[in-house]
């Protein structure tokens, strides 16, 4: 029992990988699970067959994460596909996005959680467009570490000069870009150079291996621990034997800490009250922090419902109709400029009126093209809406889950949208 308490302990690392077509963001996933003996048995009789059928010499590792069978055929990822493992020290959840430029929307999806995203660069190409679409949709999502690895050194002999220079040339992009932390890595994932193992390869590199950085880097300071936040998701009324008066209201904190007998603020009635108990499935606790989901008591009998937040009297985040958000389209039916759509913000759910489409981004150039007011899928842009009711928002670089909107048309339920507010 003790083992299991433990595994249930340890801290959860997300992070998801990017790249272009064929830079072996699976065969690094592949790679990574093998090397850390996270492949059942089974797993790899069935790999040992897939890649004999195929007439492959050895193993191929790409197909632990190519899960649809049109990947499989062509080779390639289309969906994101996500993989769950553990070592001594972390548990962690890869999400294993697209390389291909119609796929960007599924990049976004795999990495809006994520505290940190492998970048992966083909040695042989250096950084081409593709690599900066990656980091410019990761620095929009202030993913907060970015791992570079620059793969198939065994393709270029292990050369440091080259590695340098796409060091460089990536450096030089970056630097227009919000990226706080980043960690270059020269690998090859087909060999396991640098992912798992050191590399004997490269005496030349002297830093972390692939897995060492993703045991070790610090994310306790990824969450926003400054501004609590706790949206309303439901009321909870057993009203049974052991619980006729119970109310209580559960949730997920989005930011901040809360403690039993906190001063707190309801919105948006304004009220206030004090937290009278904070529980969870294992039993009441005296704190808890983003970002845990809890259920939380009041001493005060007030109407709350789903939508509505706990805020502290003093940091409040903003009520706001009228919204700025970059947006990414993730439809092939492009925006309609003053188009009515549904929006989901936190646990609300209200409509919108697209009003205005300020720019266009060139992701090559990371130009603003202004004239350009047509969003069409995968395109990148800076919108105005304005929302039938207020919403409780920050600003997506301050807190990136009350920071971010969700966009759905009305007659499909289709998820169109993936905003950040500014």
């Amino acid at each position: 029992m003790q083992k299991t308490k433990g595994y249930l302990d340890m801290e959860l690392l997300r992070f998801t990988t990017a790249g272009s077509v064929d830079d072996g963001k699976s065969t690094l996933i592949g790679r990574l699970l093998y090397d850390s003996k996270a492949i059942f048995e089974d797993q790899m009789d069935q790999l040992q067959k897939t890649s004999e059928q195929r007439g492959e010499e050895g193993i191929n590792l790409a197909l632990l994460t190519d899960g649809l069978r049109s990947e499989r055929e062509q080779g390639i990822t289309i969906d994101v596909a996500y993989r769950y493992f553990a070592t001594p020290k972390r548990k962690f959840i890869i999400a294993d996005t697209p390389g291909h430029i119609q796929y960007t929307r599924n990049m976004v999806t795999g990495a809006s959680t994520a505290n940190l995203a492998i970048l992966l660069i083909d040695a042989r190409h250096g950084v081409i467009e593709q690599t900066k679409r990656h980091a410019f949709i990761a620095s929009l999502l202030q993913i907060p570490h970015i791992a570079v690895c620059i793969n198939k050194m065994d393709l270029i002999d292990f050369k440091k000069e080259k590695f340098e220079e796409i060091r460089s040339d990536f450096k030089k992009f970056s630097s227009r870009l919000e990226i706080k932390d980043v960690n270059f890595i020269p690998i090859s994932a087909l060999n396991g150079d640098n992912v798992v193992e050191r590399s004997k390869n490269m005496s030349w590199y002297e830093g972390p291996t692939l897995m060492h950085l993703l045991e070790n880097i610090h994310i306790g300071s990824d969450h926003n621990h400054v501004d609590c936040r706790f949206p309303i998701q439901y009321v909870v009324r057993p009203q049974s034997k052991k619980y006729p008066d119970y109310r209580g209201y559960s949730g997920r904190i989005e930011g901040g800490v809360f403690k039993k007998g906190d001063e707190i603020t309801i919105l948006p009635s304004g009220f206030s009250s004090k937290i009278k108990s904070i529980d969870t499935f294992n039993g009441p606790i005296s704190e808890a922090f983003s970002p845990m989901s809890v259920c939380m008591t009041i001493e005060d009998d007030f109407d709350i419902s789903r939508g509505d937040m706990f805020v502290r009297e003093n940091n409040q985040p903003d009520s706001k109709q009228d919204i700025d958000l970059m947006v990414c389209w993730m439809n092939t039916k492009k925006m309609i400029i003053k188009g009515k759509y549904t929006i989901r913000h936190t646990t609300q759910t209200a409509r919108c009126i697209i009003k205005d489409v300020k720019y266009k981004i060139d992701i090559n150039t990371l130009h603003r093209k202004e004239d350009d007011k047509s969003i069409g899928l995968n395109d990148i842009g800076r919108i105005s809406i304005r929302t039938t009711k207020p919403l409780f928002v920050d600003s997506y670089r301050r807190n990136r889950n009350t920071g971010s909107i969700i966009i759905v048309d009305e007659a499909s339920n289709e998820t169109v949208g993936a905003g950040m507010i500014i």
